[in-house]
């Protein structure tokens, strides 16, 4: 066992049993592939919100079909996260990681060739599919590649600053692209970027054999699971169109509802459950997941309604709304890839988390007194320093959820992780976007003008988001405890 633990500190991860048995002497470019997958994916999705007017003038899309072209990619996505994790840990991550790259390349080939609004949705939906099967399992295969506290912190940092810069990146460069080519190439620069991935993610991620089937072969469970969070993500994204309150979206969401609960009842009987209940029993695993989905519904107030401020209030172009965000971005990898995995080791996780949750809330509170004609170095941008919070809470969040992760669940533990950010963010552009545009559309019925209409129905969303961090904090302060080393590697650290 000695032996193990020091061959794991040299930079090997070594597995046996029905795991299979594999030494990766080249984990930092494991962790590049997965962050460039990552990276990828978040990319995806910030630069297809700046293209969609063009996509629309183009294609011929209506207002309400053109929702899908988001919507699509999101109920496929979220939907499938949690049994795209189950599966990497019952046939291998590593595969499940690689074929969710290639099915993400070639949809992003088929979207970017797209002629018809049809096309379009259906290349987004498999981009969503192959986004599921690559970032399931990608939290999985880091914290198996990186057993040691520390190591972990500092991979954790890399692989939260991609979400971010992939975020700000994609505003930047959807303008750019669409500007100065056209809105197919948004799509086409997914193009080199998977095939690197794919390459060099052949070569240096650690080979596992899985489980096998037989160790999770619950068809039920995955139809049950499967179809009960598509329904749900489904009426949530179609809120804005139905409302919270109409004979459709109660008996849709009663609907998902009542799948997942029997979901979950099923895996408490299964001889072979798809998702072993276990892992639930972890109170950190729990409350790293719900602070996660407030934290996630909040934050779209910051990160796509102070874009719609900048554009729709204050004028800029889309590029210019990208480089005006970019300060945010850069605070955001300076925290988590400079002192956030030394933070977490001297306070550690829960401190940390706590720290940055009260800055994200101090920056959604100082946006609610945002002026419609804001200056930006003297409004905007003091406030966007703020953000470092975000490179405070993430990396130590997911720490805090992966913590209780053995390493047979470790592609589950991930997919549930990453299915809670998903449904958070779904809910966050429900609620928070409702509730702006009914604030805006009653002060215009009102006689008010639309720049100062549009700042107030911002101004409620941001408080609104501001409220669910407290919220956050709340669970954070009540539930989330300092990790105290799952791993059987710190375990045997500690016996000698």
């Amino acid at each position: 066992m000695l032996a193990r633990t020091q061959g794991q500190l040299t930079g090997s991860t070594e597995r046996s049993g029905r795991t299979g048995r594999t030494k990766t002497p080249h984990r930092t470019l494991a962790l590049a592939v997965i962050a460039t997958g990552m990276l990828m994916i978040i990319l995806d999705g910030s630069i297809v919100t700046v293209a969609m007017p063009a996509i629309q003038q183009d294609l011929g899309f209506t207002p309400v079909g053109l929702s899908w072209v988001v919507n699509a990619y999101l109920i496929a996505f979220g939907s499938l996260l949690l049994l795209a994790g189950r599966l990497g840990d019952l046939l291998g991550r590593k595969r499940m990681f690689l074929a969710g790259t290639a099915v993400f390349t070639a949809a992003s080939l088929l979207a970017g060739a797209a002629t018809s609004p049809a096309v379009l949705i259906g290349a987004r939906f498999l981009q969503g599919v192959g986004s599921a099967m690559a970032s399931a399992v990608g939290l999985g295969i880091l914290v198996t590649l990186f057993p040691q506290p520390h190591e972990r912190s500092r991979a954790i940092a890399v692989f939260s600053f991609t979400g971010a810069a992939g975020a700000s990146i994609g505003q930047v460069l959807g303008g750019v692209l669409t500007d100065a080519l056209n809105w197919h190439w948004i799509f086409f620069i997914n193009l080199p970027i998977g095939a690197a991935a794919l390459a060099i993610g052949a070569t240096v991620l650690p080979g596992d054999r899985g489980l096998g089937l037989r160790a999770g072969a619950d068809v039920l469970g995955a139809l049950l699971v499967t179809s009960g969070l598509m329904l749900g993500i489904y009426t949530v994204v179609q809120v804005e169109h139905t409302g919270w309150t109409s004979p459709r979206t109660l008996t849709l969401g009663a609907l998902a509802l009542l799948l997942l609960a029997g979901f979950v009842t099923r895996q408490a009987r299964a001889r072979t459950p798809l998702m072993p209940l276990r892992l639930l029993r972890s109170r950190n695993v729990v409350g790293a997941n719900l602070v996660q989905m407030l934290m996630v519904a909040a934050l779209f107030s910051f990160q796509i309604l102070v874009a719609l401020h900048l554009q729709r209030v204050l004028g800029y172009g889309a590029a210019k709304t990208g480089l005006a965000m970019l300060p945010a971005a850069v605070v955001i990898g300076a925290v988590s890839l400079g002192v956030s995995a030394r933070l977490n080791a001297r306070f550690g996780e829960r401190r940390v988390l706590l720290a940055g949750l009260l800055l994200l809330s101090a920056l959604l509170a100082l946006l609610t007194r945002l002026p419609a004609d804001a200056h930006y170095l003297t409004d905007l941008f003091p406030v966007f320093l703020l953000a470092a919070g975000f490179g405070l809470a993430l990396p130590a969040l997911t720490s805090l959820g992966m913590s209780s992760a053995s390493e047979e669940d470790a592609g589950l533990a991930s997919g549930l992780f990453n299915t809670t950010q998903q449904i958070g963010m779904a809910a966050g552009v429900a609620v928070l976007s409702t509730l702006a545009a009914s604030r805006t559309d009653d002060l215009l019925t009102k006689g008010r003008s639309l720049p100062t209409a549009l700042t107030s129905g911002y101004h409620l969303a941001f408080a609104t988001g501001a409220a669910l961090l407290l919220a956050a904090f709340a669970v954070a302060w009540t539930i989330l405890r300092r990790p105290t080393g799952s791993s059987e590697t710190v375990a045997v650290m500690r016996a000698h």
